[in-house]
């Protein structure tokens, strides 16, 4: 107790030292002198903020003992900094306020405060907390930052965070260790700044080149390599130009444009001669352009010397077995060739074309007629009904008076229709009948094919009807003939799609749905319903087409003159026909544009599920009245169509199996007969 209550004596008497001391020199040069031993930390807190005249704010945390000798005298701005570097040492910092007031906290509590933000480090030197936002150019922070946590002080309040988007890095800790690492991340970012040279190619093809040299610098899958990316060089050719482009650092691209200089030489021979095997081309038709282009070529160059031994040396030929194209030519003129059939021979986008169909009609119909006979012809005789009173009253008269004569009767009951009520007396016979009809259809058609971009498809479900055209006989009719066409009728389907920028399709659409309405004495009568036109509809979105909507209303009215005009009365005069007729059509198109193998695989795993369910449905009710049979079914998506031998093996024996259990059945009965 003793021995404590002596050194805080002795502590205090050294700072009473070090304050009049200070407050001595202070008022002749402004310059300070520090000694302490064992001396509280909070006191030596508060005698800097009295010397600096400074308000300083302290953590409850802030506690513990120092022991600081200093042999120079030190000017107010070291005076400040051997502060802030005591503090540093035994774990705390502090923060600046922008009243001037000074907060000393925990160093690992600094990263969240209120320090400042600096975007040099010529104003903040020490060990001041700050905060700096660092633009990097030429290497991405993401693989920069953790590198910068090793070196930063995370345990004393350093922070390193990274921003993909702007590519910055914020750096928070000590103003002599954050300028430290901005150092290095200049440097770094320097060595990562790569610049680029152009070399013009004369005789060899740019792309060919790029090709060879990347095959060279390719590092085998078995080995393991540790060159850095960023001393690997990047080669681009620009087919326009003809040109190479290498970026990279200067002795790589010095080593890389030495090799391209040495490739790009003359052929020894007069011409080359190269086959290009076409992957999605057609080869005929390429042969067509290329030919094209080369007399192009020639009529350009045909003022220049030597011009007409390169076209005389020009050669090309197709080879539709192995879709290949064989072509001899002088070297700058197979580049250009070449790099006109790399731009043809690519995979074409595909696009599946939906259509629906929807057409919907009913109809009404009422027929009222009063119609009078007699013996002797007189009457009202309509034939819109189908039967007349005087057919009806001729075959009930042929009964009465027992003549076995029915003909007449049937004839005239077998057109009846709807309901029919009537007299018939001796001479006079009356008929009321009335005829109420009504009709409907449903027609749902989903027309859909799949073609190339910028290549015709048609779709046709349906018959073919023969039609008579002509016919021609002779004065002697001795060689009579007759010309017959046949008419195609149902649902047609014909489509020319184009993709444009954007995933959207422009399509040259001709949609008919066809068929047989009727028939005259001359010929057939056709229902026709087409569209043709033209639309630009995107991917995946449904658009209509086209759609008709009309209403027909028909009425005819026969009656007797006068006596059917008479109110009331002349209904019995009279036949009324009335019908009503609607019709809704309606084209619906949906395009899909495809444009790889999972996309066409999917479209096609949808169908074929929907048809293999429908199968199975059809399975589960069974055929009626053969249980023993079964429906076909697809087999699952992706599994083989092969017949099983094992399979048709087994169907044998119980082919077999079932013939002897007849055959002994049969013998069985005979036994017991």
């Amino acid at each position: 107790m003793i021995l404590g209550i002596k050194k805080k004596l002795v502590g205090l008497i050294g700072a009473s030292i070090f304050v009049l001391f200070s407050q001595a020199t202070l008022v002749q040069a402004a310059e300070y002198s520090a000694s302490f031993k064992n001396a509280d930390l909070n006191e030596f807190i508060n005698i800097v903020g009295k010397n600096l005249q400074k308000t300083i704010i302290l953590d409850p945390a802030v506690r513990g003992k120092i022991n600081v000798r200093s042999y120079d005298l030190l000017n107010e701005q070291q005076y400040y900094q051997f502060f802030l570097n005591v503090l540093e040492v035994y774990g705390f910092a502090v923060v600046e306020m922008d009243n001037g007031v000074l907060k000393v906290i925990k160093a690992k509590d600094a990263k969240v405060a209120a320090i400042p933000v600096v975007d040099d480090g010529s104003r903040f030197k020490g060990d001041e907390m700050v905060t700096r936002v660092v633009p990097v150019i030429n290497v991405s922070v993401r693989e920069l930052a953790p590198l910068l946590r090793q070196l930063n002080d995370s345990a004393g309040g350093g922070n390193v965070v990274h921003y993909d988007p702007s590519n910055v890095i914020m750096i928070t800790g000590r103003a002599s260790v954050v300028n430290r690492l901005v150092k290095i991340i200049q440097r770094v970012d320097k060595a990562g700044d790569q610049e680029v040279d152009i070399v013009k190619l004369e005789y060899a093809s740019a792309l060919e080149m790029v090709n060879m040299i990347n095959s060279i610098q390719q590092t085998p899958k078995t080995s393991k390599s540790s060159t850095s990316s960023v001393l690997k060089p990047r080669l681009v050719a620009d087919e326009r130009t003809n040109s190479v482009i290498v970026s990279g650092e200067p002795k790589t691209r010095a080593r890389v444009i030495k090799l391209v200089r040495s490739l790009d030489n003359e052929l020894k021979n007069n011409g080359n001669t190269r086959v290009f095997y076409l992957k999605y081309a057609n080869a005929k038709e390429v042969v067509d352009v290329l030919t094209g282009v080369s007399k192009g070529i020639e009529d350009a160059s045909g003022g220049q010397s030597g011009s007409s031994n390169n076209i005389s040396s020009l050669n090309i030929q197709a080879h539709e077995g192995t879709n290949a194209i064989v072509i001899s030519a002088q070297p700058a003129l197979m580049s250009s060739l070449s790099s006109i059939i790399r731009q043809l021979d690519i995979r074409r986008a595909q696009v599946l074309v939906e259509a629906i169909v929807v057409e919907v009609s009913e109809g009404n119909g009422i027929n009222l007629s009063v119609q009078w006979a007699s013996t002797a012809g007189a009457g009202t005789q309509f034939n819109d009904n189908g039967v007349t009173a005087s057919e009806l009253a001729t075959g009930v008269y042929a009964i009465n008076n027992d003549e076995d004569d029915y003909e007449d009767l049937a004839s005239s009951l077998a057109s009846i229709a709807g309901g029919v009520a009537g007299y018939v007396g001796n001479d006079w016979g009356v008929i009321l009948q009335a005829l109420s009809t009504t009709t409907g259809s449903n027609i749902l058609a989903t027309p859909s094919l799949t073609t190339l971009d910028n290549q015709e498809a048609s779709f046709i479900v349906g018959d073919e009807v023969p039609v008579l055209t002509g016919s021609t006989s002779s004065s002697s009719n001795d060689n009579p003939f007759q010309t017959i066409e046949r008419r195609e009728i149902g649902i047609k389907l014909k489509v020319t799609p184009q993709i444009n920028e954007g995933d959207s399709v422009q399509m040259v659409i001709e949609q008919e749905v066809s068929n047989i309405k009727g028939q005259t004495s001359v010929d057939v009568i056709f229902a026709t319903r087409a569209v043709k036109t033209t639309v630009l509809a995107k991917s995946g979105e449904t658009i209509v087409i086209g759609g008709l909507i009309d209403e027909t209303v028909n009425e005819t009215v026969d009656k007797v003159p006068l006596l059917g005009d008479i109110p009331y009365l002349g209904h019995l005069f009279r036949s009324t026909k009335s019908s009503t007729e609607k019709r809704n059509l309606m084209i619906f198109l949906r395009a899909t544009i495809i444009r790889d193998d999972q996309t066409m695989m999917e479209l096609s795993q949808r169908k074929y599920g929907l048809i293999r369910q429908i199968q199975l449905g059809q399975t589960e009710d069974g055929i009626e009245l053969m249980p023993n049979s079964n429906v076909p079914v697809l087999p699952e998506w992706g599994q083989p169509v092969e017949i099983d031998p094992n399979m048709f093996r087994k169907n044998q024996e119980y082919n077999k199996a079932k013939q002897e259990a007849a055959q002994n059945k049969e013998n069985t009965g005979q036994v017991n007969e």
